[in-house]
């Protein structure tokens, strides 16, 4: 029989590919499956709203805590503590697979979103749709060695930052500020409460946290080695594929973090297609601040069909 689970609820924890993955699991457990993907620093509380409005429309919703995060852990030691962006997309596959889910909405903000628009150009086969805030994320580190105009490179102050070792022993200290700067810089509009940021900010005591931060953004600009065993799969995403799966990209109208404008990546996607910038004072954390638009999105998505 079905079950109707609360969101977040009780955490439940499953082994996949390199992981022992912790994860929230609502709404009908024989519903159209819907995979929400979180993004740096946030963690799976920026959906628990939106995880309530699909589960009480008759979807399962599962958010995962990515690698380095919350109850995420790696089962071996020996394994590399890697953040470059086809493995977060290879774990979710994983995880798709030990869930025995073949199919399912993907969608995500940040890492996550880069990590759904992975899964969507490299298996379409698994994914009936896609929701991505800002667009379409996929890097190429080397066109990301290529200069920006100095505005555009201050704001990725931190990428800069986390290439030092000062910046890597800084994050190690300071992992709780620094979160919250990003929460107030990334989304100026949002008066979140403490109590709000402290439901998310023990995820990052995650003792393989720093490290897979730290080598998610070192590995974009060039300065850290990926994992050979992934390297066809970066060469694909290397030339930046199109993407065929129904989708819909969201922007929030005062997202404090660089993202491109929508009319650079509209191109990116071959399927149907929307966009939808959300007003309000919306930023980054776009399912936290906006949970219905994010939600409504996921809907109407899913009704494109694919």
């Amino acid at each position: 029989m079905s079950a109707l689970t609360d969101p977040l609820g009780t955490l439940r924890q499953i082994e996949a590919g390199d992981l022992s993955v912790g994860y929230a699991d609502a709404g009908l457990s024989d519903g159209h499956p819907v995979v929400l993907l979180h993004g740096w620093p946030y963690d799976i509380n920026s959906y628990a709203e939106v995880m309530r409005i699909l589960a009480s429309v008759g979807y399962r919703v599962i958010v995962p805590y990515l690698r380095g995060y919350g109850t995420t852990s790696f089962l071996s030691d020996a394994t590399a503590r890697n953040g470059q962006q086809s493995v977060l997309a290879v774990d979710a596959i994983a995880l798709m697979d030990a869930l025995d889910i073949d199919r399912a909405i993907v969608g995500g903000f940040d890492w996550g979103a880069r990590t759904a628009n992975v899964m969507a150009a490299l298996w379409p086969e698994r994914c009936a749709g896609m929701v991505s805030v800002s667009g379409y994320l996929i890097g190429n580190p080397e066109a990301n060695k290529q200069p920006l105009a100095p505005g555009a490179e201050m704001s990725w102050w931190y990428q800069f930052y986390f290439a030092t070792e000062r910046g890597r022993l800084g994050y190690e200290k300071y992992r709780s500020e620094f979160a919250r700067l990003i929460w107030h810089t990334a989304s100026p509009g949002w008066d979140f409460d403490e109590a709000t940021f402290e439901r998310s900010a023990g995820s990052f005591e995650n003792p393989d946290h720093v490290d897979i931060v730290i080598n998610n953004y070192r590995w974009r600009l060039g300065l850290a080695d990926g994992e050979r065993r992934y390297d066809d799969l970066e060469s694909r995403l290397a030339e930046g594929p199109t993407i065929t799966v129904p989708t819909i990209t969201l922007e929030g109208d005062t997202n404090g973090a660089p993202h491109p404008d929508p009319s650079a990546y509209a191109s990116k996607f071959s399927g149907k297609y929307e966009h939808r910038t959300i007003k309000g004072g919306v930023g980054h954390n776009l399912p936290q601040e906006a949970p219905q638009a994010f939600a409504d999105a996921v809907v109407d998505v899913d009704n494109f069909g694919g």
